[in-house]
């Protein structure tokens, strides 16, 4: 279990991190999400012992490893890195990048050489490099380098993996089969990872736990699917997943357009804050178009996008400016066609189901 309490950190009058909490059991996959320059960096560093905190502190097990007056070295702590750079040793071969850490970890096996060299053949295997073990970084693919850092951070069996961006050097292709490889490695190592990055695809896939950032804060601590279906700020609903934030008002539980007081929409499980503000967040695939004639809110086609299995319009209703996605296969649309907008039915008719 990893402890993160009150913890800020400062530089001069800048302040990178305000009073972050944040806990980690054991096994568990956290995502750190966020835009550029939101902290998320600067608490992985933290985690690692690059750096101490201004206050707070940090607990791995019941010890501190960092707090105002004293920070545990990244050396000395049970831990794994994988950086955005691969930071791989030209001189090295694929084995001697696994064999290091099993020296100098302080978690590092004391065996003799036959089982260091079974651990060796094993994080090999399990990552799909026991071919390429005498290969030199220069020899690789971007996509085996990534596995040999990932190797090398497995190797001595860390209670905490910490991967900042691991995968952005990488390709579409690529990343996509690395984020199967990485849930194949948590699967098998069990051990706690925090993975920092700024695509929300990638949290939302790989991840058992998300924490999105803002402003060196943390908006919201959900499960992926509790974070994209229940939003709890603006910010966490418009940077998972573009919501639409449609303005109104809430009269006993049920929501009207400020655009059009003849619609009403349902209580989907809209949290406390947008009801108190008046919004109704409303995800691209939640809204549906039709003819202008169809009840509904009013609106005109400003741009469409074709996406191969999904339409991406984009529509102005009045003064706002709304995303929607349909199927390929729904009613076709152009720029300059005036449209209805609704919710779906099978949205409201689930809510209808739930309250009965």
């Amino acid at each position: 279990m990893i402890k993160v309490n009150n913890v800020s950190k400062k530089y001069g009058s800048f302040t990178a991190l305000h009073s972050i909490d944040l806990e980690i059991g054991e096994g568990e996959f956290i995502a750190v999400l966020g835009p550029s320059g939101c902290g998320k960096t600067t608490l992985l560093k933290l985690l690692a012992g690059f750096m101490g905190p201004t206050d707070g502190t940090i607990e791995m097990d019941n010890l501190v490893l960092a707090s105002k007056k004293r920070v545990l070295p990244p050396e000395k702590r049970n831990i794994g890195m994988v950086f955005q750079s691969f930071a791989l040793w030209p001189h090295m071969t694929v084995a001697e990048h696994v064999k290091f850490p099993l020296n100098y970890h302080p978690n590092k096996i004391k065996e003799n050489k036959k089982e260091m060299q079974e651990r060796m053949n094993e994080v090999l295997k399990l990552v799909g490099l026991d071919a390429l073990a005498e290969r030199y970084p220069s020899e690789l693919s971007g996509g085996q380098k990534q596995r040999v850092a990932l190797a090398r951070a497995i190797a001595p069996l860390p209670n905490l993996l910490l991967m900042d961006e691991p995968l952005s050097a990488l390709d579409v292709e690529l990343r996509m089969e690395m984020r199967k490889e990485i849930q194949k490695l948590h699967r098998e190592t069990k051990a706690s990872i925090v993975f920092v990055t700024h695509d929300q695809g990638e949290a939302l896939a790989i991840a058992d736990k998300i924490v999105v950032m803002n402003k060196g804060r943390i908006e919201q601590i959900a499960p992926p699917e509790v974070l994209y279906t229940r939003p709890e700020t603006e910010f966490v609903a418009t940077f998972v997943g573009k919501c639409n934030l449609v303005k109104g008002q809430w009269r006993n539980e049920q929501f009207v357009p400020a655009i059009d007081s003849k619609n009403t929409w349902p209580d989907l499980g809209v949290t406390a804050g947008f009801k108190e503000n008046g919004i109704y967040p409303v995800r691209p695939e939640q809204f549906q178009l039709m003819s202008p004639e169809s009840a509904g809110l009013q609106g005109v086609v400003s741009f469409v996008q074709y996406q191969g299995h999904e339409i991406h319009y984009t529509v102005e209703v009045e003064e706002a400016t709304w995303t929607i996605h349909e199927s390929v296969f729904s009613k076709r649309f152009e720029t300059g066609d005036f449209v209805s907008i609704s919710l779906k039915n099978s949205l409201v008719q689930k809510e209808i189901l739930i309250s009965t």
